[in-house]
Parts: C-alpha cells; structure tokens; sequence
C-alpha cells in the first residue's frame, strides 16, 4: 500500500531534527519513532497516532478518527485520523505532539 508523502513530509517537517526521532517503513507505510516507540505513521492517506490505552476512547471523539485495526483485531491504545481532517497544521502538530508524548513516556528500546 502507498503511502501520502505529502503528509509524511509535513511529519517529517513538524519533528524537525528532534533528538532521538527515526523513520522505518512499517504497516506499508511509513511510521516515526521516538527512542524506538512508534509515535505516529502514515499509512495511505491516514495518520496512525499511538495514543495509549487510556487516551484510546478521548481520541476516537475527536473529527475524522477511527480505531486502527488492520488485521481485523483493532490495536489497543491507536488510532487513525483521515486525512481530510488534517489540512490544518495545527490539527496535525496536535496529533503529532500526543504520539510523540506517549511513545517519549514508554522505556527506549
């Protein structure tokens, strides 16, 4: 599956050089990590936001999310945000910043 590159770039430009970020092409798309947790992806036109469990319910009433299940078996604690919803940069910098603080929470790998 392709994945937007458009909006794996305006990823890519919100996380800047931050110190311990990475990219690995994962879910046939592309996904950034932070200190080896999965924060956020792209995968076709979709972000993938790793909210936690706790965040999972809060996030999913939020415009333009559904819960992330690729297999048939929904991930616990991710979401997707069409990305029809995130034409906005201030939209997008939100979701980013909650991957990044709940992947940034969670041991380096």
């Amino acid at each position: 599956m392709a994945y937007d590159e458009g909006l794996a770039q305006r990823v890519r430009e919100r996380l800047g050089a931050e110190a311990g970020v990475s990219e690995k092409r994962m879910f046939g798309g592309i996904a950034f990590l932070v200190r080896g947790n999965m924060a956020v992806g792209v995968s076709g036109d979709d972000l993938m936001v790793r909210v936690g469990p706790d965040r999972t319910e809060a996030a999913l009433a939020r415009p333009g999310t559904r819960i992330f299940d690729m297999t048939g078996r929904p991930m616990r604690g991710w979401i997707l945000v069409a990305g029809d919803a995130l034409g906005d940069d201030e939209v997008l910098g939100a979701w980013i910043d909650e991957g990044c603080a709940f992947a940034a929470s969670l041991p380096p790998k």
